[in-house]
C-alpha cells in the first residue's frame, strides 16, 4: 500500500508555520492542536521541520531566550521529504533508519500532506487486522 491511500480523504488544511514565526508561536500553534511537529513552509515549499525535539534541544542548550528566535535558527533542515507512490513499509524503514516521526508528502514540488509515524502505524495496523478477519472468515466457511 502506498502513503497515497493512508493521505486518501484528508482534507488540504495542514498545520504550519513560517520560518519567521517565533519558537514560543509555533510551540503555543502545537500545543494547541496537540501536535508534535509542524512543517515550516516559505513560498510553498518546505524548508523544515519544527518538532518537539527541536525545541527540547534548543530550549536546554540556551534556556527560554530561545522563545524569541525565529523557527528557522532552530528548525531541522533540510527535511525528509516523500512522495505519495511511495509505499508504507518503505516510509516506515524511512523514518526508522532517520530517526524521525513526521514526515512531509511532496508532490511536483508541493506539500500535499504531513504524516506522522502514528499515522503509518495505525494504518498498518488496520490493514492486518483486516487480513486477520478476511482470514477468519475464510477458516470458518471451509
Amino acid at each position: 500500500m502506498s502513503i497515497a491511500r493512508v493521505i486518501q480523504g484528508r482534507s488540504s488544511g495542514i498545520i504550519q508555520c513560517s520560518p519567521h514565526d517565533s519558537v514560543r508561536m509555533a510551540a503555543s500553534l502545537m500545543s494547541q492542536r496537540r501536535i508534535g511537529a509542524l512543517p515550516v513552509v516559505e513560498h510553498g515549499k518546505v524548508a523544515g521541520i519544527f518538532s518537539e525535539r527541536d525545541l527540547l534541544h534548543s530550549v536546554a542548550r540556551e534556556g527560554d531566550v530561545v522563545l524569541h528566535r525565529p523557527v528557522s535558527e532552530v528548525m531541522t533542515t533540510p527535511p525528509i521529504t516523500i512522495e505519495p507512490s511511495v509505499d508504507v513499509m518503505s516510509a516506515l524503514a524511512l523514518m526508522t533508519t532517520r530517526r524521525v516521526r513526521h514526515l512531509p508528502v511532496v508532490q511536483d514540488g508541493e506539500m500535499i500532506a504531513f504524516i506522522s509515524i502514528g499515522d503509518l502505524v495505525k494504518y498498518r495496523i488496520e490493514q492486518v487486522e483486516a487480513e486477520a478477519e478476511q482470514m477468519r472468515d475464510y477458516i470458518a466457511m471451509a
